[in-house]
């Protein structure tokens, strides 16, 4: 593996990777007294333009400047000298990402860089000196007038905290109109956002065996019982510590931890400190507790299991990259678990992708058993503080551990990565969709593994059609098992004609007599169910009875979403909230009223039907918290809730032994979309969602799926948990209409906030890819959704042959951006790109 460049005489200037959405690296100076620290790979703060300053990332050297141009010089290096941030791994693969994604390296700077590792110029706003001179006989918009109130309220503020207390959005424009008018004033500050944990230790003040000085205290505290209860106890801990060091010299007390042994509150430890019986002294420690207990041996192996165990050592002898596909509930954990620890005996690094921070919950647990705290644990819910002392102690610490994250776990800096495990590998929550960069990290996993000289085994009972494709085709090893652990058999599917069953008057809200019979037997049988329905809120729709007027996000072309539990209207595109009217704001008449189920109403649907089951519910709502998820599982694997309703959260690789009915309440909302992986994703969420049930031999599984298109090819599939028939059948409507496995495709997007002029912009620019690529490119088009946060929106697709040479054609895409943003009248243009879509 290379080492990291290091600064050499010759090379007097960096390029520097600047966390901005611009292409290239930028050219910096290294002052002479810098030298010795600058490093590849290193954090270093440099100066963007005439007023932002921002933490950069060196990337390499040069021996000097572009011609003709004067560069601003490194101003500190944020790194010791032997330890940069980054790994010469990790660079690689940041170059791989900008370049196969077709994204700035800036963005994936951000993406991948923890922000408390990242000093930036903060912007805040104030009043000018002579706000009131300016101010008097001038007549202010509403908004400039909000905006002026706070500041003078508030004082000087961070633009973030004057959007929170204004309650308005997007101030940019305000701000320049004000600072334009002389009233206020914006200034930048450099600030450091990573605050390393520190908790209070307490100890003695006095000598514990000076008689006298310990005789003192007590008669100092005499009339505090509360103090005096505290005083002794920290003498006690104090004695056992002699005891067992045979000094009390080092001894100290967490403060918390002596308030509680005490039982006494903190003021109380205040009180001893003020009459100095006690210091306290602040200690720096880590924000992760190792996990309580002893060690648990490796789980035992079944005969599939041990098989398929040693295919794969098989597959990695001549494969780096192999596909484990396992029927639900076939044991690919257990599996996992041997393979990590091989790994880790042979002294390397595991990463383990899961796609949904809800799969960590019960993970965590089943590996801590086994490897103790060779386990960590790294995903968005964790504040920033504590990805960065993640990303520090992997950084220092080279030695054998597993991590276990979502997505961006890719980018942390492994130093001797051995093995990479991608679980449910077909779920598009892989795929980063906005902001960019726009990355697969099932791919980018693949990519990083091989930069390791790592194996990487691709574990799914649904593989994705490219993934299998490209095992059957002997590119990836394939291995399969084909029977579910301790030979329990897979649930049986039963579907439901909805049109039939409310024709017949035997529906109940959105749930089917079928499927409220079959949850009611199985409460009966003392197990659980869970009602899986792909959409949050209360209710999809508000309407007025009257004159029909739908409430819209003035920002977005889409309807509002009910949330009863906020009692609000929410926009599920860009967040913005407003309350439900009393009255309709078109007729004036009281009708407003909500149509169709979301994940809430299903939940006061359940407690209603089933009114003797508690029920929880597992959405984006009810997990917004790091503790959420946990919690919910927590619950519910322990037998305290009956019913989980849930999204698609519910359907990914969640272990529950006491559930035997699953209902899906409405499979047509995967199957109708307007999309070619459409019946792929729909196979693949209603096969996963089937899963859950009946995962042990003490409960039949049964799966009941409401649909009103019963015989569409998905649900015939599904009826035979037929993976390989539904793939064949996918394959061939591939085939026919030239997508993915036989080509790649590109998706363009354009964005811009007049609707007139973007039809103009992509028109021009579809027109110009089509000289380039001929019959290749598709579109422009509106999308499903053509406005989001005020951006109208055209997409076209571009399909290329697999043979075409990507970096050829990506320079082009390049060359034509470029040319396009160079016309003054296409500056406002946004243009991205979903390379690979999902």
């Amino acid at each position: 593996m290379k080492q990291s460049e290091t600064y050499s005489g010759a090379a007097a200037y960096a390029l520097v990777i600047v966390p901005r959405p611009l292409y290239g690296r930028f050219t910096y100076g290294i002052p002479p007294m810098l030298a010795p620290r600058v490093r590849q790979g290193c954090r270093v703060l440099v100066q963007f333009g005439s007023r932002h300053y921002y933490t950069g990332i060196v990337h390499s050297f040069v021996p000097g400047p572009p011609d003709g141009m004067e560069v601003k010089d490194i101003i500190d290096v944020l790194d010791t000298a032997d330890m940069p941030a980054l790994r010469y791994p990790q660079l690689n693969l940041w170059d791989w990402i900008s370049d196969y994604y077709l994204c700035p390296p800036g963005d994936v700077m951000k993406a991948a860089l923890p922000a408390g590792l990242k000093l930036e110029s903060d912007t805040t706003v104030e009043l000018s000196g002579s706000y009131a001179a300016v101010v008097d006989g001038r007549t202010l918009t509403n908004r400039q007038a909000l905006v002026m109130q706070t500041l003078d309220h508030h004082g000087k503020m961070r633009v973030g905290e004057l959007e929170k207390h204004t309650g308005l959005q997007n101030l940019t424009e305000t701000l320049s109109e004000l600072v334009e008018a002389g009233m206020v004033v914006v200034a930048e500050s450099i600030v450091n956002k990573y605050v390393t944990k520190k908790i209070s230790m307490i100890s003695l003040a006095f000598d514990r065996s000076d008689h006298e000085a310990v005789a003192d205290a007590f008669k100092r505290v005499s009339r505090s019982p509360e103090q005096t209860r505290l005083l002794t106890v920290l003498i006690d801990l104090c004695n056992k510590y002699r005891q067992q060091n045979g000094t009390t010299t080092g001894f100290e007390v967490a403060k918390k931890q002596l308030a509680e042994l005490a039982g006494v509150g903190l003021p109380a430890i205040n009180a001893l400190k003020k009459k100095a019986l006690v210091l306290e002294e602040y200690r720096q420690v880590s924000r992760f507790a190792p996990p309580a207990g002893g060690l648990q041996p490796l789980p035992e192996l079944s005969t599939a299991q041990n098989q398929a165990l040693a295919r794969i050592h098989e597959s990695f002898a001549d494969k780096n990259v192999t596909l484990l596909h396992g029927v639900t509930s076939s044991g690919k954990t257990e599996i996992y678990i041997h393979l990590i620890d091989h790994v880790l005996r042979q002294g390397r690094q595991v990463l383990y992708l899961v796609p949904e921070i809800a799969l960590t919950t019960q993970l965590t647990r089943r590996l801590q058993r086994v490897f103790g705290n060779k386990v960590v644990i790294y995903h968005s819910k964790f504040s920033d503080n504590e990805r960065v002392d993640i990303w520090r102690h992997l950084r220092s610490d080279g030695s054998p551990c597993v991590v276990l994250g979502a997505r961006s776990s890719i980018f942390l800096p492994f130093s001797t990565l051995g093995l990479v495990i991608v679980d449910e590998e077909h779920e598009g929550s892989y795929k980063q969709f906005d902001p960019a960069p726009r990355y697969n990290a099932r791919d980018c996993a693949i990519v990083l593994a091989g930069m390791h000289g790592a194996r990487t085994l691709l574990g799914s009972a649904t593989p994705s059609v490219e993934t299998y494709y490209k095992a059957r085709s002997g590119r990836y090893g394939l291995v399969s098992i084909t029977e579910r652990y301790a030979g329990v058999k897979l649930p049986e599917i039963d579907v439901v004609d909805m049109l039939r069953e409310r024709e017949k008057g035997a529906v109940q809200g959105t749930v089917s007599g079928r499927l409220a019979g079959a949850v009611r037997e199985a409460l009966k049988n003392g197990h659980q169910a869970i009602l899986f329905h792909n959409r949050r809120g209360f209710a999809p729709v508000v309407v007025c009875r009257q004159c029909a007027y739908v409430p819209k996000c003035p920002y977005c072309d889409v309807s509002m979403t009910y949330h009863r539990s906020t009692n609000d209207m929410v926009c599920h595109y860009c967040g913005t909230r407003m309350p439900l009217p009393d009255v309709c704001p078109n007729c004036h008449e009281p009708a407003i009223t909500t149509f169709g189920y979301g994940t809430e109403r299903v939940e006061e649907a359940a407690e209603t039907c089933f009114e003797n089951a508690r029920v929880l519910r597992m959405d984006l709502d009810s997990t917004r918290n790091k503790d959420g998820y946990e919690n919910i599982i927590t619950e519910f694997s322990e037998g305290k809730a009956q019913i989980l309703v849930g999204t698609q959260m519910v359907t990914k690789g969640l272990d529950f032994g006491g559930v035997s009915v699953v209902g899906v309440l409405n499979a047509d909302q995967a199957i109708n979309l307007p999309d070619f992986r459409s019946a792929e994703r729909a196979f693949n969420m209603l096969e996963q969602v089937a899963g859950r049930a009946g995962r042990r031999g003490d409960s039949s599984g049964l799966v009941v799926v409401q649909t009103s298109q019963p015989q569409h090819p998905v649900i015939s599939f599904l009826l035979g948990h037929d993976y390989e028939g539904f793939f064949q059948h996918e394959l061939e409507e591939r085939r026919r209409y030239n997508y993915p496995p036989f080509t790649r495709v590109i998706d363009i997007y354009l964005k811009h906030r007049n609707r007139e002029a973007l039809s103009h912009m992509a028109g021009a620019y579809g027109s110009r890819l089509r000289q380039l690529f001929g019959n290749r490119v598709f579109g422009p088009e509106e999308p499903f959704v053509s406005r989001i946060q005020n951006f109208y929106i055209r997409k076209i697709m571009l399909k290329v042959e697999l043979d075409a040479s990507m970096s050829k054609l990506k320079n082009i895409l390049r060359q034509t951006h470029e040319s396009f943003m160079s016309d003054p009248s296409m500056r406002q243009l946004v243009v991205s790109y979903d390379v690979d879509p999902v």
